[in-house]
Protein backbone atom coordinates (compact mmCIF):
# COMPACT_ATOMS: atom_id res chain seq x y z
CA UNK A 1 0.00 0.00 0.00
CA UNK A 2 1.16 3.44 -0.83
CA UNK A 3 -0.04 6.34 1.28
CA UNK A 4 -0.38 9.72 -0.34
CA UNK A 5 -0.34 13.02 1.53
CA UNK A 6 -1.52 16.08 -0.34
CA UNK A 7 -4.08 18.86 -0.62
CA UNK A 8 -7.37 17.64 -2.05
CA UNK A 9 -10.52 19.29 -3.33
CA UNK A 10 -13.69 17.40 -2.43
CA UNK A 11 -15.49 17.32 -5.76
CA UNK A 12 -18.40 15.13 -4.66
CA UNK A 13 -19.66 13.98 -1.26
CA UNK A 14 -22.45 11.69 -0.14
CA UNK A 15 -23.20 10.22 3.27
CA UNK A 16 -21.23 7.05 2.55
CA UNK A 17 -18.51 8.17 0.10
CA UNK A 18 -16.57 11.12 -1.27
CA UNK A 19 -14.45 11.93 -4.29
CA UNK A 20 -11.19 13.82 -3.83
CA UNK A 21 -9.06 15.48 -6.49
CA UNK A 22 -5.40 16.09 -5.72
CA UNK A 23 -4.91 19.79 -6.50
CA UNK A 24 -1.24 19.27 -7.37
CA UNK A 25 -1.34 16.35 -9.81
CA UNK A 26 -5.06 16.09 -10.71
CA UNK A 27 -5.37 12.46 -9.61
CA UNK A 28 -8.88 11.51 -8.47
CA UNK A 29 -9.44 9.31 -5.40
CA UNK A 30 -12.81 7.76 -4.53
CA UNK A 31 -13.17 7.24 -0.78
CA UNK A 32 -15.17 4.21 0.32
CA UNK A 33 -16.32 6.12 3.43
CA UNK A 34 -16.98 9.83 3.86
CA UNK A 35 -14.76 11.08 6.72
CA UNK A 36 -17.05 14.07 7.34
CA UNK A 37 -16.25 16.22 4.31
CA UNK A 38 -18.55 18.14 1.99
CA UNK A 39 -18.33 19.11 -1.67
CA UNK A 40 -16.10 22.17 -2.22
CA UNK A 41 -14.04 21.50 0.92
CA UNK A 42 -10.27 21.66 0.71
CA UNK A 43 -8.48 19.14 2.90
CA UNK A 44 -4.89 18.43 3.79
CA UNK A 45 -4.97 14.67 4.16
CA UNK A 46 -3.27 11.34 3.90
CA UNK A 47 -5.10 8.66 1.92
CA UNK A 48 -4.28 5.06 1.15
CA UNK A 49 -5.76 2.50 -1.25
CA UNK A 50 -7.99 -0.19 0.22
CA UNK A 51 -7.02 -3.81 -0.29
CA UNK A 52 -7.43 -6.12 -2.02
CA UNK A 53 -8.31 -4.35 -5.30
CA UNK A 54 -6.98 -0.91 -4.32
CA UNK A 55 -9.57 0.90 -6.44
CA UNK A 56 -11.09 2.85 -3.55
CA UNK A 57 -9.26 4.83 -0.90
CA UNK A 58 -9.49 5.53 2.81
CA UNK A 59 -8.67 8.81 4.51
CA UNK A 60 -6.03 7.78 7.03
CA UNK A 61 -5.63 11.25 8.51
CA UNK A 62 -7.10 14.70 7.86
CA UNK A 63 -4.82 17.46 9.11
CA UNK A 64 -6.92 20.40 7.98
CA UNK A 65 -10.34 20.97 6.48
CA UNK A 66 -11.72 24.24 5.20
CA UNK A 67 -14.78 25.18 3.18
CA UNK A 68 -14.16 27.05 -0.05
CA UNK A 69 -16.52 29.66 -1.44
CA UNK A 70 -16.62 31.39 -4.80
CA UNK A 71 -18.83 34.42 -5.28
CA UNK A 72 -19.36 37.36 -7.58
CA UNK A 73 -18.88 40.73 -5.93
CA UNK A 74 -20.89 43.85 -6.71
CA UNK A 75 -17.64 45.82 -6.39
CA UNK A 76 -15.71 46.70 -9.56
CA UNK A 77 -12.07 45.70 -9.98
CA UNK A 78 -9.69 47.89 -7.96
CA UNK A 79 -7.76 50.71 -9.62
CA UNK A 80 -4.62 48.54 -9.49
CA UNK A 81 -6.45 45.69 -11.24
CA UNK A 82 -7.81 48.10 -13.89
CA UNK A 83 -4.26 49.42 -14.46
CA UNK A 84 -3.06 45.85 -15.05
CA UNK A 85 -5.91 45.24 -17.50
CA UNK A 86 -5.16 48.46 -19.36
CA UNK A 87 -1.66 47.17 -20.12
CA UNK A 88 -2.89 43.79 -21.39
CA UNK A 89 -4.01 42.52 -24.76
CA UNK A 90 -7.50 41.01 -24.93
CA UNK A 91 -7.23 37.37 -23.83
CA UNK A 92 -4.27 37.97 -21.50
CA UNK A 93 -4.14 36.80 -17.91
CA UNK A 94 -1.80 38.27 -15.32
CA UNK A 95 -1.23 36.80 -11.88
CA UNK A 96 -0.02 38.98 -9.04
CA UNK A 97 0.66 38.10 -5.42
CA UNK A 98 -1.43 39.67 -2.71
CA UNK A 99 0.10 41.09 0.43
CA UNK A 100 -0.12 38.10 2.76
CA UNK A 101 -1.85 35.00 1.45
CA UNK A 102 -3.40 34.57 -1.97
CA UNK A 103 -3.22 35.89 -5.51
CA UNK A 104 -5.09 38.15 -7.85
CA UNK A 105 -5.71 37.11 -11.45
CA UNK A 106 -6.67 39.80 -13.94
CA UNK A 107 -8.19 38.76 -17.26
CA UNK A 108 -8.78 41.06 -20.21
CA UNK A 109 -11.75 39.95 -22.27
CA UNK A 110 -13.82 41.49 -25.07
CA UNK A 111 -16.33 43.78 -23.28
CA UNK A 112 -19.32 41.90 -24.71
CA UNK A 113 -17.95 38.64 -23.24
CA UNK A 114 -17.41 39.90 -19.69
CA UNK A 115 -20.53 38.24 -18.23
CA UNK A 116 -19.70 34.92 -19.88
CA UNK A 117 -16.12 35.09 -18.57
CA UNK A 118 -17.39 35.71 -15.03
CA UNK A 119 -19.80 32.78 -15.33
CA UNK A 120 -16.97 30.55 -16.59
CA UNK A 121 -14.75 31.46 -13.61
CA UNK A 122 -17.60 30.90 -11.13
CA UNK A 123 -18.41 27.46 -12.60
CA UNK A 124 -14.85 26.24 -13.17
CA UNK A 125 -13.64 23.49 -10.83
CA UNK A 126 -10.14 24.83 -11.53
CA UNK A 127 -11.02 27.98 -9.60
CA UNK A 128 -11.64 25.89 -6.47
CA UNK A 129 -8.56 23.75 -7.10
CA UNK A 130 -6.40 26.88 -7.29
CA UNK A 131 -7.95 28.21 -4.07
CA UNK A 132 -7.14 24.92 -2.33
CA UNK A 133 -3.59 24.92 -3.71
CA UNK A 134 -3.03 28.54 -2.60
CA UNK A 135 -4.34 27.79 0.91
CA UNK A 136 -7.16 30.34 0.79
CA UNK A 137 -10.81 30.03 1.80
CA UNK A 138 -12.66 32.24 -0.63
CA UNK A 139 -12.59 33.50 -4.17
CA UNK A 140 -14.11 36.84 -5.08
CA UNK A 141 -14.81 37.68 -8.72
CA UNK A 142 -15.09 41.33 -9.69
CA UNK A 143 -15.77 42.68 -13.15
CA UNK A 144 -16.47 45.62 -15.39
CA UNK A 145 -16.64 45.76 -19.19
CA UNK A 146 -13.56 44.02 -20.54
CA UNK A 147 -11.93 43.26 -17.14
CA UNK A 148 -12.41 40.33 -14.77
CA UNK A 149 -10.43 40.08 -11.54
CA UNK A 150 -10.33 36.85 -9.60
CA UNK A 151 -9.21 37.45 -6.03
CA UNK A 152 -7.99 34.45 -4.01
CA UNK A 153 -8.45 35.57 -0.40
CA UNK A 154 -7.83 34.08 3.07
Amino acid sequence: MTEKTSTFLVTHAEDDSAVLKDVHDGQVHTLSRNPGVEADDAIEATVEPEPPMEVTWTAVEIDERRSLTVHESDEPPTSHERDIADEQEVGDLERTERAGIGEIHVLSVPPEETEDAVADVLDDEGTLSRAARLGVNRVEVRSEDGTVSVRYLP
